[in-house]
């Protein structure tokens, strides 16, 4: 008797939590039955199963989507950073004649507000050989003080040195064009070029032996096995150009204010000329690369919908099996509200679960991709193909916080289905088919 009593009473003041107005949402109660359906036991096993196999997929397509996305961002700030580092942000070029003036006109640029730097240029095509093959190479004169405030270059010496470029006729070349043609700092390169001395017979090739003074590698393959630094004046005589330049570099202090500075720039130049700059010459490379971007975002995120699918199987499963205990419940006070809550409860927690784990796992393997590929994937990456040496990353918190947002948003929005048709459950129905 003393049993039944205490049982009775126990009864009673449990179902006293589900009158109407007793208990707010999202009770304590009502998470501590969403956690016991979660759990594992012998009739519902299966439940918990797909439950395991729900925040799986989630997490693998959090961490897909941060680890894809950070890689493109990565590409994208390593290519524009080698490629507007050791390429300017403006570029000048003459209208009405040659650049004779450019010592006075680079002057003039540099002393623009927001303008780092201002460097002349020669620049010319010509055919790089040694005793062990030859290639096509992209030949720049430059100032010594010039080169050495190209970071991209002057940071980048891997051997010889870059002191003295300006006293004699040693040229600066890129590691991989050394490594193609077996050279290395203090060994002799053989230029030449169809734009030689004139004569009465027309132009004459120019083939001229330098100096190795200097290897660098700037991480891009495409520049470290193309370009030649050698000193200015030694480029004008080469190419024979009569004491003027081919361009004039422009670099800034912000790559992204070219179009505020135009206008300072003109009229700094004191004279009719051309100016083209970063986004005009590199527009169709950098679109693709954001056209990319977009479509893999699309694509992955197909991976966190149909992981928020399996939330809506694992809920219904659920349903069914804990169709018969939803009955007691009702019949115990719950609303349908009540249970409705039981049920977002356990899809959430499904959800929230599974994206704080895709985003500790992409986190994770972004920071640590450079030892990754090392190790697991020495040889997969060919830099020949995807011009840069490693995979670059680089964490966008604002593109994060999107995914974050969204894989949690799919997850409530899986949840509601189910849920609802477990608050319309009948109690009645439930108990005696259940």
């Amino acid at each position: 008797m003393a049993l039944a009593e205490t049982v009775k009473e126990r009864l009673a003041g449990l179902s006293g939590l589900f009158k109407r107005g007793s208990t707010p949402p999202f009770a304590a109660f009502e998470w501590i039955i969403a956690g016991r359906y979660l759990r594992a036991r012998r009739r519902g096993g299966g439940v918990s199963v797909v439950a395991f196999f729900s925040v799986l997929g989630i997490t693998l397509g959090v961490a897909t989507l941060i680890i894809v996305l950070s890689v493109m961002n990565g590409f994208r700030t390593e290519l524009l950073s080698k490629i507007v580092g050791i390429n300017g942000h403006v570029f000048v070029t003459p209208i009405d004649k040659l650049f004779t003036d450019y010592v006075d006109l680079s002057d003039r640029l540099s002393k623009v507000a927001g303008v780092r730097s201002a460097i002349p240029l020669v620049e010319g095509q010509a055919f790089a050989s040694s005793p062990y093959g030859g290639s096509g190479v992209l030949v720049r004169g430059i100032r010594g003080e010039d080169i050495d405030s190209i970071g991209s270059i002057a940071k980048t010496i891997r051997g010889g040195t870059l002191d003295g470029f300006d006293d004699g006729t040693g040229v600066a070349i890129g590691r991989r064009l050394a490594e193609s043609l077996g050279l290395q700092a203090g060994d002799q390169i053989t230029l030449s070029t169809p734009k030689g001395a004139t004569t009465p017979f027309g132009t004459a090739p120019r083939t001229k032996a330098y100096t190795v003074k200097a290897i660098f590698e700037i991480g891009m393959t495409e520049f470290d096995a193309t370009f030649v630094f050698m000193p200015l004046a030694e480029s004008q005589a080469f190419f024979n150009r009569d004491s003027d330049v081919s361009l004039i570099e422009v670099y800034l202090d912000n790559a992204d204010a070219v179009a505020q500075l135009r206008p300072d720039l003109e009229m700094a130049a004191e004279r009719p000329v051309l100016l083209t700059d970063w986004r005009q010459r590199n527009r169709t490379f950098f679109g693709a690369l954001e056209v990319e971007r977009n479509v893999m975002f699309l694509i992955l995120s197909l991976i966190v919908v149909v992981a928020t699918l399996n939330i809506v199987s694992g809920l219904i499963l659920l349903v069914r099996d804990k169709s018969s205990d939803i009955a007691i419940l009702r019949t115990m006070g719950a609303t349908p509200g009540t249970v409705m809550r039981v049920f977002l409860i356990n899809g959430a927690l499904i959800g929230v679960v599974g994206t704080l784990g895709g985003l500790a796992l992409g986190t994770l393997i972004t920071l640590n991709i450079k030892p990754i590929q090392r190790v697991l994937f020495p040889s997969a990456w060919d830099p020949t193909v995807r011009f840069l040496a490693e995979i670059p990353a680089e964490m966008n918190s604002g593109e994060i916080t999107v995914v974050v947002l969204t894989s949690i948003a799919l997850s409530l929005v899986a949840t509601l289905y189910p849920s609802w048709r477990a608050a319309r459950l009948d109690p009645v129905q439930a108990l005696r088919y259940g």
